[in-house]
This record gives structure tokens, sequence and C-alpha cells, in this order.
């Protein structure tokens, strides 16, 4: 009889094939657990084809709230042999493997007669019905539960599909009971009322949060989950989408919404943010909002298209030629996609600046449950004023922000040209107007400053190393450090990423070490976080393999620099 030693958080993987189901393995397994009052975490890898090749969803059950991705695995359940040599670096000698009688390795492997039980049943296909069924036994989810919910995702395939489902994840919930495996029983979780959400629905529920009312993007993975979370959303909310021909358009079509008075999301990733930055430039120019959510995937060109990498943080700092402000906005955790995202479309339509949200395909496709969001009282409101004949687009003030008014909302001409131009919006060639025109936009920086977020510390705040992480790697750097239980080590994670404040360099007046942390071939972060504060930051744990880092990987690295003399 083998037993799994995890007491209280179970980590199962799930691996196949594209085309073989997991999917929906990973949708009941996921759903149950939390109605069943256990804490979820799931993340996938997978490859760019639609049949063939390993793809595999990491999920973790527990009882107690879980957000980071670990490299254990106590449970395995391949579809494929491919699917164990995929995931041998990941497997010691406590993985159970379950699987089919038609797969064998040389490790030991339980198993189970998923295929011909499935064509006992009718088809193949139910195969990862079955072993759903088995996954829900072994983690004692009522079955009366587990029958209901598969009926309800089959309903509208017809009673003879439907009733299919049923009985396979009947047969692999008897299955659970003949197999020689000892599962411990993970305490269930304190009843709240939480919600289950991935990067993707964040950042999408957070754009309508803020007022968004137009979304444009042309589909590219990662970026694609928030474009088709908003065209649902369409259905029920005054939402307008539009899937575009290409990037160049998308960018252009944004531009001319916020020109309307619209509040535009554009959704893409970096070959297709590359092709936007001419309009990022112009949105400089014309001073008109534009909001872009940009998901990261390792290039360069087409790169890995389905793998994680925060590799395009220089590509939204230098975006568009000439100097013009922006703002750069980086979420951790899925609170902050829906409140970074809200507060984009506040500060763009404020500042008129280009606002950029960066995520990356680890944070888009991750999802756990979480506290529900507190969303404002208050509804969104628009920096827009209604014109007069004497209206000035671009008039001169004291913060370098002009009135914004839109066409066909009062008497005045709104005027907007990609060449520079003068206050009325009109051509110009003159040098006094070039530079202060130039200045007035540069000026809108000292308003910006004032709204910087500061970075969240985790642990000592005056401690001796300071671990600098931004974005996605949150939860995963902040497990790492609290499981070293350091005292002088501390964790410094930034969502706002630029403009960054004169007094960063204060919060790390007590460090005699830095170290960077992030998914990236050289430090795109710490070199930035370097020129901003004059700071050396020499120590950098990297990942460039289109990978997330894991718990464990990061505790071994951290722990293995904090050992060095400081440099």
């Amino acid at each position: 009889m083998r037993e799994i030693v995890q007491s209280s958080d179970l980590s199962i993987v799930l691996a196949g094939e594209a085309g073989q189901g997991i999917q929906l393995i990973e949708s009941v397994i996921t759903t149950l657990s939390v109605k069943a009052g256990y804490h979820v975490f799931a993340t996938k890898e997978y490859m760019s084809r639609v049949r063939g090749g390993v793809n595999s969803t990491s999920l973790r059950i527990s009882s107690r709230p879980v957000t980071s991705f670990v490299n254990r695995i106590d449970i395995l359940i391949p579809l494929s042999l491919q699917g164990i040599r995929h995931l041998t670096s990941r497997m010691d000698n406590h993985t159970v493997i379950i699987a089919d009688d038609s797969i064998t390795d040389e490790r030991e492997i339980i198993h189970v007669s998923f295929n011909s039980i499935a064509r006992e049943i009718g088809n193949q296909i139910y195969s990862n019905t079955v072993a759903a069924g088995l996954i829900t036994a072994l983690l004692s989810i009522d079955p009366a539960m587990t029958e209901d919910f598969i009926g309800s995702i089959f309903d509208k395939k017809g009673d003879a599909i439907r009733n299919n489902n049923i009985l396979a994840v009947r047969r692999g919930y008897d299955m659970a009971k003949k197999i020689a495996i000892t599962v411990p029983q993970i305490g269930k979780g304190n009843e709240s009322d939480r919600i289950t959400l991935s990067g993707a629905d964040a950042v999408a529920l957070g754009a309508l949060a803020g007022g968004c009312d137009y979304v444009c993007g042309y589909p590219m993975s990662p970026s694609t989950g928030v474009l088709e979370r908003m065209a649902k959303y369409s259905l029920s909310h005054d939402i307008i989408v539009e899937q575009v021909e290409d990037e160049i358009g998308v960018v252009n079509m944004a531009l001319g919404a916020w020109y309307a008075g619209g509040r535009a999301l554009v959704t893409t990733s970096g070959g297709g943010f590359a092709l936007m930055c001419e309009g990022i430039s112009l949105a400089g120019m014309i001073e008109t909002p534009l909001v872009i959510h940009l998901a990261q995937r390792p290039g360069p060109a087409t790169g890995l298209p389905t793998r994680t990498e925060q590799g395009d943080l220089n590509l939204a700092l230098y975006a568009g030629h000439g100097d013009f402000p922006r703002i750069i906005l980086a979420p951790g955790t899925l609170e902050d996609g829906f409140t970074l995202t809200r507060r984009a479309f506040e500060l763009s339509d404020t500042f008129q600046v280009p606002v950029f949200i960066l995520t990356d395909q680890y944070y888009v496709d991750t999802y756990h449950d979480t506290e529900r969001f507190e969303v404002p009282s208050h509804a969104p409101v628009k920096s827009i004023i209604e014109t007069g004949p004497d209206y000035k687009r671009f008039a001169y003030t004291d913060t370098g922000i002009s009135p914004r008014g839109i066409p066909g909302f009062g008497s005045g001409i709104v005027c907007v040209d990609s060449d520079e131009h003068d206050e009325g919006g009109y051509i110009i060639e003159d040098a006094a107007t070039r530079i202060n025109m130039t200045d007035k936009r540069l000026k809108k920086n000292t308003r910006i400053l004032e709204e910087a977020g500061k970075p969240r510390i985790i642990g000592n705040p005056r401690a001796g190393i300071m671990i600098v992480a931004w974005g996605s790697t949150f939860n995963i750097t902040r497990d790492a450090v609290l499981s070293i239980g350091n005292d002088d080590i501390a964790l410094v994670h930034f969502t706002w990423l630029f403009p960054l404040p004169d007094t960063t360099a204060k919060i790390f007046a007590s460090a005699n070490k830095i170290i960077s942390v992030e998914n990236n071939a050289s430090g795109h972060f710490a070199d930035l976080l370097s020129k901003a504060t004059g700071l050396r930051i020499t120590e950098r744990i990297l990942k460039y393999d289109g990978r997330p880092f894991s718990v464990e990987e990061l505790t071994t690295a951290i722990s293995a620099r904090c050992m060095e003399d400081p440099a």
C-alpha cells in the first residue's frame, strides 16, 4: 500500500497530449474541490500545437490558501507515456503515478483501466471522465455532487452523452476503492465568501470596474484569454469587442475610441505590441489616453508562444519614438490584477498618457480561490469637459494636463495631429513652441509620481538582505522567503514599475545585499532600478527557459546567495 505523506497540501499533476481532455479533468477537480471546502491552486503549461505534444496542469488542493507553483508532484495522472517522460525531473521516490494499463515505464505505476472502462461505456473519449471520477474519490468528494456537476457540463450534448459521462465518472469513483494507495485526509478550509479566478479573469474584471466600454485585439497567446472574457462580458454589459485584422489597426482603433470619449482596452503580447509602437508614439503626441494589457511570452520573434517570461519590460519602457510620459504597472496577485487594471483607466484618463499593464503566461493562465475584491461604490469618473468656442486642446497649464474635450460635446474644435502643434492642435515648425509643448507633456511626470504606488515589503523593512521582485513572481518569491525564515531577509515587490519615485532608494538603505529575481535573461527591472536609484544590483536570480520559478528552486537559490559574502 503506497501512502502519500503530504497531509495538508496535495500536489496533483495531469499530463497528456493536446486533445486528450486534460482541461475537463482540471475543471471537475478544481470546481468540486472548492465546493467541498478546499483551497485550490492551478496552473498549466502547454505546447504550441492543437494535437499531440505534452501538456500538463499542476493542481494544489489544500486546507489553507495556496497561491504559488511548487515543483513537487504527489500524484501524477498521465494520459500518455510521454507525460511521464516529460515530468521526470519533477518526480521523486514519493511520487505516485496512476495510469492506464497500456502505459508502462521503469517507474512503479498503479494501473487503472481508464481506456477499457471508457470503451465499455461506448467510446475511449470517456477515459478522461473516468480519471476525473477517480481523483474526486481519492479526495473524498461527495459522489452525488460529482455526478451532478458532470451532468451540468454535458446537459446540452444530449441525454446519451450526458448519461455516459455520468456513468464514466461513477466507474472512476468505484475504481478508486480498488487501488493500493492511501491519500491523506486534507482538512477543509474555513468557510468564507471566496471566488475562484484566473489572472485573465482579474484583468478583465478590473477593466469592467474601470469603465472599459471598448476592447480590441488580435488573438495572440497568452493575451487572448482577456479578449475572450471581455467578449463574454459584452453579452451582459455595454461593451464593444472587436477582433481586428492586425495589431496596427488595433492600436489605432483604440486611440479613435478614446478620442471619441470611450474607454478602450488593448490586449496583446510581445510580437503584437511591437507592431503598435507607432500608435503608442501617436498617443504620446496627441495626449490621448490608452490602456494596453501586455501579456508577456518568451521572444525574440515568435519565441515560445505558449510559455512564460518577464521579457517585455524594456519594450514597454522604450516603445514609441520621442519623449513622452507613460506609466507601467505589473500585478503580482489576482487582486492586483483587478485593482491595477481598474486604476490604469483612471490614471490614463486623468493624465492623458499610455498606461501599460504587464502580465505573462504564468499570471493569466494561473487561477486559485481568493477573497472577493473590494469594488468602489462610485462609478468611474471621466476627465472630459464640455468645450467652448475658444477651446484649445493642448492649452498650457501648470500641471501639463490640458482640458480634454471630445468631438460633439460643446462648440469647440477638438483638433489633434501627429505633427508637433500649438495649443490649438495646429501644425507648427518653430523651435520655441516645440520646446514648450515637449516640456508641457513631460511636466505631467511630477503629478504622476504623486500617484505612484509603493512596493510591498514582506519581512523586516530594515533587513540586511533584500530580495527584489516584480509582477507575477510575487507569490512564489514570498513563499520562498517565508520558508527560509530568516529575519534578516525581506522581499521588496514592485507593482508600479515606472516612473519610479526618487524616494525608492531609501527602501534599501539598510541592505548590504540586494538580490533581484526575474523571469528573463538579463534582469530588466534590476537595470531600471539601478538607473533610477544608483544602487548596484549585481546579484540576480534569473530564469528564462519559458517556465515559472517554483517555490523549491527559489528557496534553494536565495538561500545559496544569502550564504555568500556581500559583494
